[in-house]
């Protein structure tokens, strides 16, 4: 994962490239905010969805996704539109990731929501939004003929999505959220969830175990929706970065997003592949 803030547009393609050069990086990813959450705060931040389809046309094998897109940004049926394309530019390579959006208490992540004049609304209605928002994508991207929804958060009439995407039935959808409400949104509509947590690998695992119970209730197989987990990176701590990625391999989360920071080296995606994910395999 290349966070696409406090860098240009050609450090990033440098690193893509070089990652889609490397068959052991499977994935690669931005994130969605429009502002910086992190260094200078009137540094720049491209914007995660033009971003990913202008890497697309530049990569050729890497899965792409941005982890994860704010459901607060964008209503569900511009977002479907938004990422069809995205997955006919990349010819099917697409991992639709999608969560409730910015956390309240984080200041710098907040403030953009006001910067852009978008309202801020509670988490309740946010987690609500978030599971017709799944529902409307879904439908968008697979319903042959227009339909109307009349959800409590989102209304539709009309809707219809064309071209769809490359991937059938749809690209996967990867839903990232920790608390109960969002992690009952992954179990209805999730083929992965990835689990917040940091470095906490028992806390993270038990979120596994409630994600496992919810989707036991709705009598789905926990074992279909794949766990993925968001693991920082330091080029200075490679032992205690290697550690990280055996224990969450270990603890059942098979799909693992290795976050760099920028500025990003020369060479980066080979020392990942070579120093994080060769003695990993």
């Amino acid at each position: 994962m290349t966070a696409p803030s406090q860098v240009d547009y050609q450090d990033l393609l440098r690193v893509w490239r070089e990652a889609d050069a490397l068959p052991v990086i499977e994935h690669a990813w931005l994130f969605d905010h429009l502002m910086p959450i992190f260094g200078d705060p009137h540094g720049p931040t491209c914007e995660g969805w033009t971003l990913l389809s202008a890497l697309a046309a530049q990569t050729r094998r890497l899965r792409i996704g941005v982890l994860v897109t704010s459901n607060r940004f964008r209503p569900p049926a511009m977002l479907a539109k938004i990422t069809a394309t995205v997955d006919v530019v990349s010819g099917g390579r697409l991992d639709f990731g999608i969560g409730v959006g910015s956390r309240p208490g984080h200041p710098l992540a907040r403030r953009e929501y006001a910067a852009h004049g978008l309202p801020f609304h509670d988490s309740a209605q946010a987690v609500g939004s978030l599971a017709e928002a799944c529902t409307v994508i879904r439908r968008l991207w697979t319903e042959a003929e227009p339909f109307d929804f009349h959800g409590s958060h989102h209304r539709l009439t009309g809707a219809f999505g064309n071209p769809k995407p490359v991937q059938r039935p749809h690209p996967p959808i990867l839903v990232r959220g920790r608390s109960s409400a969002t992690l009952r949104v992954a179990a209805a509509h999730a083929d992965l969830g990835n689990i917040p947590g940091g470095g906490d690998i028992d806390d993270i695992a038990g979120r596994s175990a409630l994600l496992d119970r919810y989707c036991a209730e709705i009598g789905r197989d926990p074992a279909s929706v794949t766990r993925s987990v968001h693991l920082p990176v330091s080029c200075d701590e490679t032992g205690s970065t290697r550690n990280a990625v055996a224990e969450a391999l270990a603890a059942g989360f098979g799909h693992v997003v290795l976050g760099l920071s920028a500025p990003y080296p020369t060479g980066v995606a080979r020392w990942v592949a070579d120093e994080l994910i060769g003695p990993s395999l």
